[in-house]
């Protein structure tokens, strides 16, 4: 897959503090890109850097294939963390004036903003002043006006800070829709669910170097351990006695258990590095009715929580 962002060998200090030491990163065309890390890893910076705010000290940027320079500045849509519009403004007019200023025409503007208040039900907001509305109205308009100039890069950072679950699934599936439909895009947050909902790959930074990078997929894969979760109904015959004492294969740990009055059973097992865990399913099997099986992999909260911890990742 073609990157639309490289970043090579970046490093950024300010006077004895390293806020970026050594960073590269491959951004692919048309995917979602979390950048991820605790406050002060240096995430703030990369966004700088990548909207010509900063330079970096050492290293460079590429911007789909050119050398990142201020002709880009208007393929780029930055929502920051810090919101600001102008409270004693219409909205309406707010609005046209900000995509003005990213190279839309008074009468474009118009049109795509009206087309994106119907779709986010705020346009009988058009005539309203700033501070009339409330913060979640306040942050759809901004939203709306980083996408207006349609970038071909949308940085977003905290995009779902103090919106409500329904206002929260409105924009990602926006989100995910102008990913579909060409843009790339950058995802600072520090809401690992969301993490895993949306993006494609992530970079984890502290204290301003990479400590990991790769797939949302084969990151989880890379550091599973082998735990699986069994719901079993086991056999009448052997009852719930029979069931509490139900014995586990070698080569297999069972971590914990539980049974409901019913004779369903819960097991949590961790299997050995080089046990298929078909073995474990054919034995259970001839215990009773197998209800589910899953592996339990980690969440992207306790990755994120072990690795800067320089901790052993555990399901």
């Amino acid at each position: 897959m073609t990157n639309f962002i490289e970043i090579n060998n970046v490093s950024k200090t300010y006077g004895n503090y390293k806020a970026l030491n050594n960073i590269s990163i491959r951004v692919p065309k048309q995917s979602i890109y979390g950048l991820l890390g605790p406050n002060g890893a240096g995430k703030t910076t990369l966004i700088r850097m990548l909207n010509q705010i900063t330079a970096p000290d050492e290293g460079e940027i590429i911007f789909n294939g050119e050398k990142l320079n201020r002709s880009h500045i208007s393929q780029i849509g930055y929502l920051p963390e810090e919101r600001g519009l102008y409270k004693s403004m219409k909205v309406g007019e707010q609005a046209i004036y900000l995509a003005q200023l990213k190279g839309v025409s008074q009468k474009e503007a118009e049109k795509r903003l009206k087309q994106w208040f119907k779709k986010f039900d705020i346009l009988n907001w058009w005539d309203k002043k700033v501070e009339e509305l409330s913060k979640g109205m306040q942050q759809k308009i901004q939203f709306i006006v980083t996408v207006i100039h349609n970038p071909q890069l949308l940085i977003f950072d905290e995009p779902f800070s103090g919106f409500d679950p329904i206002n929260v699934n409105l924009l990602k599936k926006e989100i995910l829709e102008l990913r579909d439909n060409g843009a790339t895009i950058i995802f600072s947050t520090h809401n690992m669910a969301s993490v895993e909902e949306l993006c494609d790959n992530i970079m984890l930074i502290n204290k301003g170097n990479k400590i990991l990078e790769g797939s949302v997929y084969q990151i989880k894969q890379d550091f599973k351990d082998n735990s699986f979760e069994v719901k079993i109904k086991v056999a009448e015959s052997q009852g719930l006695k029979g069931a509490e004492t139900l014995s586990i294969p070698e080569g297999f740990t069972l971590i914990n258990s539980n049974i409901d009055s019913n004779g369903e059973m819960t097991l949590n097992i961790k299997a050995e590095n080089d046990i298929n865990p078909n073995v474990l399913i054919n034995y259970l099997s001839e215990k009773g009715t197998i209800i589910s099986y899953r592996e339990l992999l980690p969440s992207m909260n306790e990755i994120f929580i072990n690795k800067v911890n320089g901790l052993e990742c555990r399901v």
